[in-house]
C-alpha cells in the first residue's frame, strides 16, 4: 500500500472516531493494522491500535481495549515518541477510571504528568491534575482534591497560548473539592466569576458541569427550588447534547430535590421523566450488547483466517510453528514423542506450466482434502505455501508415523482428477523425523529434519517415504 494511501486510511479511522461509528472504526483500525504492519510503517500502526482501544471502551470491551493499549505502548517503546505515549496514557487512565481502579488511574496520571512536563505539554499535565482532583473528591478526599486542583491551575496558566477554557476545566473540579470541604461562601464566589467567563458560551458540557456544581452548592444551603431549577437547567443543556448517561445523574438529582421539598406533583413528573430516560438508556445499551456481539464474531473470523492459509484452509506457518512449539515442550517434560511429516508435491512445476496454476490450485486443494482427512483431531496439518505440507502427529512410535505416511502416499496416488477429459497422475513425497526423546524442542529444528528426508525421497526418484535417522 503506498504511504498517501495509509495517510488516507489514518485519516478515514480518526473521522469514523468521532462520528461514533465504532464498529467500522474497529474494522477499518484492523485494516490499518494489518498495512502499517506490512508497510513496516508504525504511524500506521499506532494510530490503529489508539483508536481500537478508544472504540472498544466505548461499546464497553474493556479486556479489548486493555489489549490494544497494551500492544499500543509495547510499540511506542521502539517506534512512538513521546507524544505517543502520552495519548496511550490518556486512554489508559479512562479505562482504570471506568473500572473504579483509582490507583491504577493516579498512577497513569503522575505518568502523564511527568512526561507532559518534560514536553512542556502543560495543558495534558493541566488535564492530568484536574483528573486526580476529581479522582480524589470520589474518593471525598476533598483537601487533596483542591491541592491537585491548585496545581492544575498553575499548569493551565503556563499554557501558551493562553487557553481560558482550559482553566475554567480545573475550577470546576476547584469549585468541586471547595463544595466538598464546606467553605460554601468561596464556592458561591468563585461560581458566580466563572459565568462571566465569555469562552464558556461556546462550551455545554462544561455550562452543564457549571449548573450541576451549583445545583449541589444550593441543595448544601438547603435552598431546594433554587438548586431543582439549576439541576433544570443543567438538563436542557445535557437534552441539547444527547448524552443521556449524563442526563439520567441529572434527573436523578431533580428526584432527590423533590423528595427534600416535599412538592409530590412535581416529583411525580421528574420521576416520569427519569424513567423515560431510562428506558432510552436500556435501549442503548441493547444496541450496545448487539454491537459488541456483532465486533466478537467479526474478531473470531479474523482471527481463524490469520492462523489458516487461504487456498486449503489449513493451518499457516505461523500457526504451526506456534502450536507445534507448546506441544514439543509438553512432550519434553512428559517424555512424550511428536513426529513430523513432511509432504511435497511431486512435479508441480510441470503441471502448473502445462496446465495453468488453476490446475496447480485445485491439486494442492485436493491433497489437502484428502490427507486432512486421514490424521486424527488432536493432529495438526499446516500448508507452508507452494506445494509442501507440515503434519504433526502427537504421541506416535516412529513405526506408527511411517504407517501413517504410507496411507497419506497411498491416498494421493488415489486421487483422480481430471483435465481435458484425461485423468492426470499425482503423487508426493514424504520425509519423516521426530522429536529424539526430547531433544528437539522447537518446530523450526523438528521440520528441518523432516525437510531433509523429504529431500532424500526427492533424490531417490520421488514418490515415496524417507526416515530421518
Amino acid at each position: 500500500m503506498e504511504t498517501e494511501d495509509l495517510i488516507a486510511l489514518q485519516k478515514k479511522v480518526t473521522e469514523l472516531r468521532a462520528e461514533g461509528k465504532y464498529k467500522e472504526t474497529i474494522e477499518v483500525s484492523m485494516r490499518l493494522f494489518e498495512s502499517g504492519y506490512v508497510n513496516k510503517d508504525y504511524k500506521s500502526i499506532l494510530t490503529a491500535l489508539i483508536n481500537q482501544a478508544a472504540s472498544y471502551y466505548c461499546i464497553g470491551e474493556l479486556q479489548e481495549s486493555f489489549n490494544c493499549i497494551d500492544t499500543y505502548l509495547e510499540y511506542c517503546i521502539d517506534h512512538g515518541d513521546d507524544t505517543d505515549r502520552l495519548n496511550g496514557y490518556n486512554i489508559l487512565f479512562i479505562i482504570h477510571e471506568h473500572n473504579k481502579d483509582y490507583q491504577k488511574a493516579k498512577a497513569t496520571l503522575n505518568k502523564a504528568i511527568d512526561l507532559g512536563g518534560k514536553l512542556n505539554h502543560f495543558n495534558i499535565v493541566s488535564n492530568a491534575y484536574s483528573n486526580l482532583s476529581h479522582l480524589y473528591s470520589e474518593e471525598k478526599a476533598y483537601d487533596k482534591a483542591y491541592e491537585y486542583s491548585c496545581k492544575g491551575l498553575e499548569a493551565a496558566k503556563m499554557h501558551d497560548p493562553p487557553t481560558p477554557i482550559l482553566e475554567f476545566r480545573v475550577k470546576l473540579n476547584m469549585v468541586n473539592a471547595i463544595i466538598g470541604l464546606g467553605n460554601l461562601n468561596r464556592a458561591a464566589t468563585l461560581i458566580e466569576e466563572m459565568r462571566q467567563e465569555p469562552a464558556l458560551a461556546t462550551f455545554i458540557r462544561e455550562q452543564i458541569q457549571l449548573d450541576d456544581l451549583y445545583g449541589r452548592l444550593l441543595m448544601k444551603e438547603n435552598q431546594y427550588e433554587e438548586a431543582f431549577d439549576s439541576f433544570t437547567k443543567a438538563k436542557e443543556l445535557a437534552e441539547r447534547v444527547n448524552d443521556l448517561n449524563l442526563l439520567s445523574e441529572l434527573l436523578e438529582k431533580r428526584c432527590t430535590v423533590c423528595e427534600l421539598m416535599g412538592n409530590i406533583e412535581l416529583g411525580f413528573k421528574a420521576q416520569q421523566e427519569y424513567i423515560d430516560v431510562l428506558h432510552k438508556l436500556r435501549e442503548q445499551e441493547l444496541v450496545m450488547t448487539a454491537m459488541r456481539l456483532e465486533v466478537k464474531h467479526d474478531l473470531a473470523a479474523i482471527e481463524r483466517r490469520a492462523n489458516r492459509d487461504y487456498l486449503t484452509g489449513l493451518y499457516n506457518r505461523s500457526y504451526m510453528e506456534i502450536a507445534t512449539d507448546e506441544m514439543l515442550e509438553k512432550a519434553s517434560i512428559a517424555g512424550e514423542q511428536i513426529s513430523c511429516i513432511a509432504l511435497d508435491l511431486d512435479n508441480l512445476k510441470v503441471m502448473n506450466d502445462t496446465f495453468g496454476h488453476m490446475f496447480g490450485d485445485r491439486i494442492i486443494q485436493e491433497i489437502a482434502k484428502v490427507c486432512s482427512g486421514k490424521i486424527r483431531s488432536d493432529d495438526l496439518m499446516g500448508r507452508f505455501g507452494g506445494d509442501e505440507f507440515a503434519i504433526i502427529l502427537k504421541g506416535v512410535s516412529h513405526e506408527q508415523a511411517r504407517i501413517k505416511a504410507e496411507q497419506l502416499v497411498e491416498a494421493v496416488r488415489k486421487l483422480k482428477i481430471e483435465k481435458n477429459g484425461v485423468i492426470i497422475p499425482v503423487s508426493a513425497s514424504l520425509g519423516i523425523a521426530d522429536n529424539g526423546n526430547g531433544t528437539i524442542t522447537t518446530f523450526k529444528d523438528l521440520f528441518h529434519e523432516a525437510d531433509m528426508a523429504l529431500y532424500e525421497a526427492k533424490r531417490n526418484g520421488k514418490d515415496r517415504i524417507c526416515v530421518m535417522g
